[in-house]
């Protein structure tokens, strides 16, 4: 199906790691011309902004200046932008119970997860209003709506990313004729959890309460990103949050 998005620009945070990647690649089949964003994997964006004849461009977007720089940055390297995945985001590895967690990792994992996407939303809003058009995407995760021991954190950021801030940005947005959405994956399967192993146990904790006995690739992700930022496809839709998760009606909690 024609997607509309061949010669449009599309800017894709946290472009170089496992979902953003497959989200890029996505975008680039579609004929789109990907700004491939990253902070510290600079090597791994090169290399795929070339495979996309795209750009590679930083930012650490916990900084504001940084951010906001981001999106001119991207609109000169492309010629235009119509459409603005936050996908940047980093999920904390070590279990911490909230009677244990620390002010400080609190404070990172919200800079890194629900301050980021908002900076960079504002960003890509202040575009997008100013040429009345435009797309954006948010990635949260279903950690969000059913919470994760060991994760509060994370939860919290990604819960307040998909309900007041798309929420808040759907509404005002709309007035200009701007869409935003998000999707929140489940359990996804990246290069790099697929090179560590993943336990079979924890596949099986992990699928108990999926309608589809799997678990999700990048591409699955990504997929769905590509629909929501068309306005062939969505053109209607819009505050909306696409479970990417199998059927997931929960999690395991013992």
């Amino acid at each position: 199906m024609e997607t509309g998005l061949a010669g449009r620009g599309v800017l894709v945070t946290g472009g170089a790691g496992g979902i953003g990647a497959a989200i890029v690649r996505a975008f680039a089949a579609e004929g789109a011309r990907v700004a491939v964003h990253y902070r510290t994997s600079r090597e791994a964006a090169v290399a795929l902004a070339a495979e996309v004849d795209g750009v590679a461009l930083d930012a650490d977007l916990t900084v504001e200046s940084d951010a906001d720089r981001l999106v001119p940055r991207a609109i000169d390297a492309l010629g235009r932008l119509d459409v603005c995945v936050a996908n940047a985001g980093r999920w904390p590895s070590d279990d911490v119970p909230l009677t244990e967690l620390s002010l400080r990792r609190w404070d990172e994992t919200m800079a890194t997860n629900l301050t980021a996407t908002f900076l960079t939303l504002r960003a890509f809003l202040r575009h997008a209003v100013a040429v009345g058009s435009g797309s954006a995407v948010l990635v949260g995760s279903t950690a969000g709506s059913y919470g994760e021991a060991g994760h509060g954190d994370y939860a919290a950021a990604k819960g307040a990313l998909m309900t007041g801030l798309l929420a808040t940005a759907k509404n005002e947005a709309g007035r200009h004729g701007i869409r935003v959405n998000a999707v929140a994956p489940g359990w996804i399967v990246t290069p790099r959890r697929e090179a560590e192993g993943i336990p079979t146990d924890a596949v099986a904790r992990a699928t108990a309460t999926m309608a589809l006995d799997k678990l999700g690739r990048p591409e699955d992700v990504a997929a769905q990103v590509v629909v929501l930022a068309s306005d062939r496809l969505s053109g209607h839709v819009t505050g909306q949050v696409v479970v990417v998760a199998g059927g997931m009606e929960g999690r395991v909690l013992r």
